[in-house]
């Protein structure tokens, strides 16, 4: 007996070469930016760090698998530094009262983008491409044979 292929398998592989480009874009913009950041506010520096090596493991997870706990943190990255970017923009962090009011910067709306696209993709993803549990241990089977 022959089964069909799961239709959503070519979506899934899409929205995960999406997503693995997107957090090496959002690493990459967060590496250009951290040129300065180590001299005028070091915790920003070590946070920018976290974040792209967050994005990193992030995009290896997803080249391996179809993980819920992967596109969660998919998700989450880039929200956390949408939110760090509107409190730059609007009430300053500590010691980070430069950009206050600064909207238009180049590299700021670049990562808006990318993160913004992430948080959409990953909200695709997470209810519409139903991702494995990965400690579950559990493999994904097509449409046609779980019927």
């Amino acid at each position: 007996m022959t089964t069909s292929p799961d239709p959503t398998f070519g979506r899934e592989l899409i929205a995960r070469g999406v997503a693995v480009v997107g957090l090496a874009g959002v690493a990459l913009i967060h590496l250009l930016d951290s040129l300065g950041k180590f001299q005028e506010t070091p915790y920003m520096g070590w946070m920018y760090i976290a974040l792209m090596l967050s994005c990193l493991a992030a995009a290896a997870a997803l080249i391996h698998t179809n993980s819920r706990a992967a596109w969660l943190a998919t998700l989450a990255l880039p929200a956390s530094a949408i939110i760090g970017f509107t409190l730059t923009r609007t009430v300053g962090l500590p010691q980070a009262h430069d950009d206050i009011g600064n909207w238009s910067e180049p590299l700021g709306l670049a990562s808006l983008f990318v993160e913004g696209t992430l948080i959409a993709v990953a909200g695709y993803a997470l209810t519409a491409l139903r991702p494995v549990h990965a400690l579950s241990g559990r493999r994904r089977t097509s449409l046609a044979t779980a019927r």
